[in-house]
């Protein structure tokens, strides 16, 4: 399989141009006329498309091709990036000259010819293409489908929107400490919202899912009964809710994409160029206690065939599994290779980039808590009053101080140990490193988000996932409606 993929991506990025691993080495020595640590050229392809159906009509079709690469160099704490969509070797030349002009520091190190190739044991997903073995018409039939269930499930639906969109990425990047990795990633993910009324009430829900495999595979998985229906729930669910209370109050986390939450209010604070500048209120903390002996926090990019999966990161990096807080101690940070030669670090597999015209930098891919002991239902039996958060929106996180305001959009009371009516409007307030001091009690039902974790930094985009399993929260500030 990986040499399957080396082979991909030769034909896709090398060979239209003439170019081959053998006439790029060269590049290197241009840059390193110059003192700087290291530099790599970043290479790839991606292909994307999307649907759209809304008000029962497909409305909405494309298609994308964007193929180009990026060159970088390193000298301490400088950056020297450049890109461009010509892949051709004239033009990697002028811009390896324009790129190594920021180097007035570093160390001089000859650059090595390509001989370390980097491939995981074991391939993470498939090379195949996801979307070109589908005919428009039967990725048209599956957003009608989508539709017809929906719509028959209860009268009060009044508008469906689907879409269907996949990715197929071909990256190539190239070290001067004689590297060179590939990956050949597919992405694909079904997304369904829908609005339904009762009377002057109009809610609405979104349910979506996929993974890196092709559209069969996400419909093989029942993906358009079990979405469409869920989405029906959901709505019909918040048109009955009352208003949220407000107060402080115990809450309880149900499993899965409830973990965004520790993606937003803990992840980020754990990504190493926050920390390494004392952004972070995890800052100089590295074996203390930060959060509740019942807290393991793992991001692992080495997940088969989820989302934000990778075999190798964006700087050619190894994907890896990183326990970065273990039973409430702080283990590991994520690293790109930058922030972890300035911090005396080894790179954990976490340097990311949204595309060739970006440079890398520490970004998470699967990040959960590990499950504990509890049945979730004693979780819920032993809060008297309170709240349950079934399902998550977004919300917004300060990395300095870790404060975060958080949105539900499925939540319930939780009266005498039982779970009663559901509530409207509530939203969780608090901050990272407090919110995991209050973790008393986790379930045994760890799960996984569905696929659907898009992440934002520094005006890039990378698809992350999150998990987690039941958990309880003895106390945090819930802002709600109720008068």
């Amino acid at each position: 399989m990986a040499e399957n993929k080396q082979k991909i991506a030769e034909s896709v990025l090398l060979e239209p141009s003439q170019l081959t691993l053998e006439t790029l080495a060269p590049i290197f020595h241009e840059i390193h006329t110059r003192p700087i640590d290291w530099g790599d050229l970043y290479l790839q392809s991606i292909q994307t498309e999307s649907w759209i159906l809304e008000d029962s009509i497909i409305k909405h079709a494309s298609f994308r091709h964007e193929k180009g690469f990026g060159l970088r160099v390193i000298a301490g704490e400088k950056i020297g990036f450049a890109y461009s969509e010509a892949v051709n070797l004239p033009e990697i030349k002028r811009t390896a000259r324009f790129v190594k002009a920021i180097a007035d520091q570093g160390v001089s190190v000859a650059p090595k010819m390509l001989d370390a190739r980097r491939v995981p044991k074991e391939p993470l997903y498939s090379a195949s293409h996801p979307f070109q073995m589908f005919a428009a018409s039967e990725k048209q039939d599956v957003l009608r489908e989508v539709d017809r269930v929906a719509r028959q499930e209860d009268p009060r639906v009044k508008q469906v929107i689907a879409s269907l969109a996949g990715s197929y990425e071909v990256v190539l990047v190239l070290g001067s400490d004689g590297s060179f990795a590939c990956d050949v990633r597919p992405l694909v993910r079904l997304n369904v919202t829908v609005f339904v009324e009762d009377g002057d009430r109009r809610e609405q829900s979104n349910v979506g899912g996929g993974g890196r495999y092709d559209y069969s595979t996400l419909l093989k998985q029942d993906c358009v009964s079990r979405f469409s229906k869920e989405a029906v729930r959901q709505a019909l669910v918040n048109l009955n809710a009352v208003e949220a209370p407000a107060g402080q109050f115990p809450v309880v986390l149900g499993p899965g994409w409830t973990g965004v939450l520790l993606h937003e209010s803990v992840g980020h604070g754990l990504e190493g160029d926050f920390i390494r500048k004392g952004f972070s209120a995890f800052s100089n903390r590295l074996g203390q206690q930060v959060a509740s002996k019942y807290c393991t926090i793992i991001d692992d990019g080495t997940l088969p065939y989820r989302r934000g999966s990778l075999e190798v990161d964006d700087e050619g990096t190894l994907s890896q599994s990183t326990v970065l807080i273990e039973k409430g101690i702080l283990k590991n940070i994520m690293l790109d290779k930058q922030n972890a030669q300035l911090m005396g670090m080894k790179p954990t597999g976490n340097g990311r980039r949204e595309s060739y015209a970006c440079a890398p930098i520490p970004r998470m891919t699967n990040t959960f808590m590990l499950g504990g002991d509890y049945a979730p239902e004693e979780i819920i039996q032993s809060v008297k009053k309170g709240l349950y958060v079934a399902n998550m929106e977004g919300g917004q996180v300060d990395i300095t101080s870790g404060k975060f305001v958080f949105t539900t959009s499925e939540a319930y009371l939780i009266e005498q140990g039982k779970i009663t009516a559901p509530v409207k409007g509530a939203t969780l307030i608090g901050d990272g490193p407090s919110i995991l001091k209050q973790v008393s009690m986790v379930g045994n039902d760890l799960a996984l988000d569905p696929g659907v974790g898009i992440c934002g930094k520094d005006g890039q985009s990378v698809p992350v996932g999150v998990g987690q399993p039941t958990l309880k929260l003895d106390a945090i500030t819930v802002g709600g409606t109720a008068s």
